[in-house]
């Protein structure tokens, strides 16, 4: 008796019938690391010179620049905005130049959150 092709083994391409199973493996992206700018209070910089930098170089409304000002004076510093560090780097740069060219101690610095 001979076997009909169709009752021959599956052994095409030398497997042994074991499924092959694909696995997609996917990357997590992890978003970038944000930093703080942080406000220092001095003795010398004016109260409406520090609300005036925070309504400028960080789209702070009136009250809230006035908040934070208040803040920097009673603790001796306060956290203006959280950014990548780009961002940060960036609003420290400007701050510290603005201030410098207006001959005020003001200090402005950012740490990793």
């Amino acid at each position: 008796m001979t076997l009909s092709p169709l009752m021959m083994s599956d052994k095409k391409d030398g497997r042994d019938g074991d499924a092959s199973v694909l696995i997609e493996t996917r990357t997590k992206t992890q978003r970038p690391p944000l930093y703080k700018v942080l406000l220092l209070n001095d003795d010398y910089t004016p109260m409406e010179f520090v609300v005036h930098v925070l309504e400028r170089f960080f789209g702070l409304t009136h009250a809230q620049s006035f908040e934070i000002m208040l803040t920097v004076h009673k603790k001796g510093l306060a956290v203006v905005g959280v950014f990548s560090f780009e961002v940060a780097e960036t609003k420290v740069a400007q701050v510290m130049d603005f201030a410098r060219r207006h001959q005020h101690p003001l200090q402005c610095t950012m740490e990793k959150e």
